[in-house]
C-alpha cells in the first residue's frame, strides 16, 4: 500500500518513472537502447541485466570510435636502411624516451611507447 501511495505522490511532482525506480530496473530498461551495447576500445560490455549500467539511463553513452590503435595502424611503416633506428615519439618534448629498435629479422618491429612501425628495405643488409 505504501508504494503504491510514494507512485502516486511521485507522479503528482511530475516525476518521470525512471526516477524512481530501482537501479536493476533502470539498467534493463536502459540496456534495450542501442547506445549502451556499443564496445569501448578496453572491450568492456556488461550483461543487460547488470547495474552498472544504470549511469546510461538519463545520460547518452558515448564511445569514441577512433582508437588510438587504429589510429596508429593507418600510419605506413617507415622504411629505413640501417640495422639499428631509434624513436623517440618526435616533437621533442612531446615525444616519448629514446628508444633502439634493432632491424636484423624481417618484418616489422614496433616502437613500444607509441607504435610507430619500423621495417628494414629489401636488400639491405
Amino acid at each position: 500500500m505504501a508504494s503504491k501511495q510514494l507512485v502516486n505522490n511521485l507522479a503528482k511532482l511530475g516525476r518521470s518513472r525512471q526516477h524512481w525506480m530501482s537501479p536493476l530496473a533502470a539498467a534493463r530498461n536502459a540496456s534495450s537502447r542501442s547506445d549502451v551495447e556499443k564496445v569501448t576500445h578496453t572491450g568492456q560490455v556488461f550483461d543487460k541485466d547488470d547495474y552498472r549500467n544504470v549511469r546510461f539511463t538519463n545520460a547518452k553513452r558515448y564511445v569514441n570510435e577512433n582508437w588510438g590503435i587504429k589510429l596508429i595502424e593507418e600510419v605506413p611503416p617507415k622504411e629505413c636502411t640501417e640495422r639499428v633506428v631509434f624513436c623517440d615519439g618526435g616533437d621533442g618534448p612531446l615525444g616519448h624516451p629514446k628508444v633502439y629498435i634493432n632491424l636484423d629479422k624481417p618484418g616489422n618491429h614496433i616502437c613500444g611507447y607509441c607504435g610507430l612501425r619500423f621495417v628494414k628495405k629489401e636488400g639491405h643488409h
